[in-house]
């Protein structure tokens, strides 16, 4: 008999026998519905069968209704530089005998074919569809003035060009622009040399359906770890499948495999997953993978943004990692290894990374390293690293807290006091720089150039950090997990979302983010949010039977996000994290292990663990009642003082225990509807008048001059009547911001100094273009070391300053090869300049750096630019730069 044809009777038989039980749901909402055995999200249904088998209906509905209607954009060089942001060509893709065909479309010139589709009328399987482009414009500007200029003043020279691609709203095509170079199947092409550019892409292949599998079974033998039994099954049987997709995501060389279609070990990836629940598990494991991403005894950051650190800066979870492990394991070795990784890592981030006026770090939102999901079109990688963010902060502060309690015990008092001062500074920095009283959580980042505002938006893995680190306060814990957004199926990693950016990190929710919210909800007592994050994290697992790396928030479903991958790493680590750090409230300490559990009454019940491993002592461990107060706990029969087993326990113990009952407080959960902002404004100067056109859904408009808000107007246009960094931004109907615009700079051009820096060394003899003046300087490890440039200011006061240059050893979102230099002022350290990535081979892109802002009297100064030790890049050998000119702006 057909198997399909079998797995369905028996399905449709067993979903008809469930639904004449009881639902005794532990989870409700409009959307889905978690009872202890069954899963449901409308016609999708997931059974736990028993605690070792799986069975699940769902499909994603991405497969079933593809609308033809395509929003699409041309792309030079993998870059969103054909039009306005949002600003697209449509189409409706009505395909005849299986093929659809667009007109010629110019280059820059918006193309709207689009007709909307009659209801019922959806994309055709495996059709033909062919793009026509008209590149004959840029090609006579390529041929006539040595260069293009894009929509926004941009110049591609012809010597840059590497092609010209296709980014889109359906599949095959994506949006992540960033990436479209390595997706060779969207590069058009001219095959005859008339300037039309082509390419043929086969839309909804029937061979692209979008599913999971039906039915999961335990096949691997999972006896040597933890066994988790409870009156739940469906939570039984999710906590195996963890165990085996753990098992599942351990190379042969015995370290982590980030997931199933992410191959090789990633610091962030396996440090968040260590502390989730790895360095229980997997102790050596995780050892070995955190050494992997070790290098010249300092923790490596990967590939990223403008090429990697210090643009971003997140790397340092690594520390928070290894002191879990140590934890775990009491392994002196492995503690004083660590702790000299980690201070000669933060030593190089206290010189490069750290702003002395806010208190603050630098750098990337940690695991948000897709600059477009996450950040304002446009910020340039620079500005990216000049940005202060919640998680990144949150994850240094803890970092120097580590730091300062390993050097405790590796008896460096004076090391002790001085990080822990640190991440004093870095706590004050957080609660005075990002906390928003009137929203009762922190804002997602403070960003700009001269001048810093924040961004109002949630971002939720860093609110869950603030929590679990402490650096919010017991009443500010609470309002966190009480206030920030939950939409319908989890916390979205930022809130709200991002117009016109494809899920991933933008309407998303990570279920590994998710955990951490879990553990967060559990220590602010919030039982209601605690549930709610629970049921998040099983929802997936249980309707895919996979730990998915992401899902869309909108839907819910794995299928709409730029990028997933399966038996994902953090995703499995998460999904057990909360049995032990939850339920169980195991809480590793340097010096033993405290149980603080948290049962929710709908979990009330006895649940076991057995075979746990701690240190030398293998614990059963039994739990009964509900709620977070302990009413007796026992290690072999004998009372458990302050619920804590020593650090120095041996051999096989039965712990026992047993919780009050107590009611606890319900709690508050901020649910809100997904949302989208609308579109930053894009501003014109012309002299002091600023204008922007009409933001489509914006009420009002807030004029913002240095950082404060100077006006709240209808006006498309406001004329700056003092000197200053504008910005504008749009307001919709409920008061929800945009992303401010692009920093206009309103001053007299006798306030700006520049100075080519072909007259302080000597110029390059490189083939580039797009240069000021006579030429530009390289500066590399061997090439400009040192360079000193006299000033002179004609009055006392704030100066911004920066440099034009060039980097073409890499794209914008990958590799490692930013440049990095340090920055002094009469002999003084001033800062550190960046000079990240611009575009693989793109050394006519000429960009500004980051902005250091500097006190200076009246006359002449030495500025010194020099290559030191802790520049070091990530790559070790590339730390190259082409700079035009020194700008030196009088901020007033």
């Amino acid at each position: 008999m057909n198997k399909l044809f079998v797995t369905a009777i028996f399905s449709f038989s067993y979903m008809a026998a469930m639904a004449q039980k009881p639902m005794n749901n532990i989870y409700q909402s409009d959307a889905y519905s978690l009872s202890k055995d069954k899963v449901t999200q409308g016609a999708f249904e997931a059974v736990a069968l028993s605690e070792t088998m799986l069975h699940s209906n769902y499909q994603s509905p991405v497969n079933l209704d593809i609308s033809p209607d395509l929003s699409f954009k041309f792309s030079i060089n993998g870059k969103d530089n054909e039009m306005l942001s949002g600003k697209n060509h449509q189409v409706s893709i009505i395909a005849e005998n299986g093929k659809f065909e667009t007109p010629v479309i110019r280059f820059g010139q918006q193309f709207k074919g689009h007709n909307p589709t009659v209801k019922g009328v959806f994309l055709s399987p495996d059709t033909k569809f062919t793009i026509k482009l008209d590149m004959r414009e840029v090609l006579a500007a390529f041929a006539f003035k040595g260069f293009y200029t894009a929509y926004d003043g941009t110049k591609i020279y012809k010597a840059d060009f590497k092609g010209v691609f296709v980014a889109g709203s359906i599949s095959p095509l994506i949006w992540d622009f960033d990436n479209l170079s390595n997706h060779k199947e969207l590069e058009l092409k001219d095959a005859d040399g008339d300037g039309i550019y082509t390419v043929t892409l086969e839309m909804n292949k029937a061979q692209e359906k979008k599913t999971t599998a039906s039915s999961w079974k335990l096949t691997k033998d999972i006896s040597a770890f933890p066994q988790y039994k409870s009156a739940v099954p469906m939570m039984d049987a999710l906590y195996n499948l963890g165990l085996e997709e753990m098992e599942n995501a351990v190379e042969p060389d015995s370290t982590f495999r980030t997931g199933k279609e992410w191959a090789g070990v990633w610091t962030r990836d396996i440090s968040y997953s260590i502390i989730l629940s790895m360095a229980t598990l997997q102790p050596k494991v995780a050892q070995y993978s955190l050494l992997r991403k070790v290098k010249n005894n300092r923790v490596i950051q990967d590939t990223g943004t403008g090429g990697s650190w210090p643009v971003s800066s997140d790397r340092m979870i690594w520390a928070v990692a290894a002191w879990e492990v140590y934890k775990t394991t009491g392994d002196q070795a492995w503690l004083s290894k660590a702790y000299t990784i980690i201070k000669n890592s933060v030593e190089d981030d206290l010189k490069n990374v750290y702003d002395p006026q806010t208190g603050l770090v630098r750098g990337e939102s940690s695991f948000l390293d897709w600059r477009d999901q996450t950040y304002p079109k446009w910020m340039q990688s620079a500005d990216i690293y000049a940005s202060e963010n919640l998680g990144t902060n949150a994850v240094h502060y803890q970092t120097n807290q580590v730091l300062a309690q390993m050097a405790v015990l590796m008896k460096d008092q004076a090391a002790a006091k001085k990080y822990a001062k640190i991440a004093a500074l870095i706590k004050e920095g957080i609660n005075t720089q990002l906390w928003m009283p009137e929203k009762g959580y922190y804002g997602q980042y403070l960003y700009g150039r001269q001048f810093k505002i924040l961004s109002p938006r949630s971002e939720a893995l860093g609110e869950a950090l603030t929590v679990l680190f402490d650096i919010a306060s017991a009443e500010q814990q609470q309002s966190v997990i009480a206030r920030t957004p939950i939409t319908n199926f989890g916390i979205p990693c930022i809130y709200p979302q991002i117009p016109n950016i494809p899920p991933y990190h933008n309407n998303a929710v990570w279920p590994f983010v998710q955990a951490y919210w879990s553990l967060a909800a559990a220590k602010a007592g919030n039982a209601e949010a605690l549930v709610q994050s629970m049921s998040a994290i099983y929802r997936p697992a249980a309707l895919f039977l996979t730990n998915k790396e992401n899902f869309v928030s909108t839907s819910g479903d794995f299928a709409g996000t730029q990028v997933n991958s399966s038996n994902m790493l953090w995703s499995l680590a998460g999904n057990l994290s909360l049995v032990y750090k939850v339920l169980f409230g195991m809480d590793m300490q340097e010096n033993g292990l405290v149980f603080r559990p948290f049962i929710p009454e709908v979990l009330k019940g006895e649940r076991t663990l057995t075979n746990f491993k701690y240190r030398k002592a293998v614990l059963d461990i039994q739990l009964n009642g509900y709620g977070n107060v302990i009413k007796s706990i026992t290690m072999d029969g004998k009372i458990l003082p302050l619920a804590m087993i020593s650090a120095n326990v041996k051999g096989k113990h039965q712990i026992v225990i047993v919780l009050a009952d107590n009611k606890l407080e319900k709690g508050k959960v901020a649910h809100a509807e997904d949302y989208f902002s609308i579109v930053a404004p894009l501003l014109k100067k012309e002299s002091t008048l600023i204008s922007w056109e009409k933001v489509e859904g914006a009420e009002n408009y807030e004029v913002i001059r240095n950082g404060q808000e100077i006006v709240k107007s209808k006006e498309l246009s406001y004329n700056a009547k003092q000197s200053g960094e504008y910005q504008v931004i749009a307001l919709d109907k409920n008061g929800v911001q945009s992303f401010a615009s692009e920093p206009v700079l309103i001053t007299e051009a006798k306030e700006i100094q520049t100075i080519a820096m072909e007259t302080a060394a000597p110029k390059s003899a490189l083939p580039y273009q797009g240069y000021t003046g006579d030429g530009f300087i390289e500066v590399s490890k061997t090439k400009n070391k040192n360079i000193t440039v006299k000033v002179n200011v004609a009055e006392a006061g704030t100066y911004a300053i920066d440099f034009r240059y060039a980097n073409g050893n890499g794209p914008t979102n990958t590799e490692n090869k930013c440049a990095i230099r340090t920055f002094k002022v009469d002999g003084l350290f001033a800062g550190t300049f960046v000079f990240p990535q611009r575009g693989k081979e793109e050394w006519s892109d000429w960009g500004f750096s980051n902005v250091n802002s500097i006190k200076l009297t009246k006359g002449e100064h030495e500025f010194n630019l020099s290559f030191e030790d802790w520049n070091e890049n990530m790559n070790g050998e590339i730390n190259q730069a082409m700079l035009d000119y020194l700008r030196v702006i009088s901020v007033k």
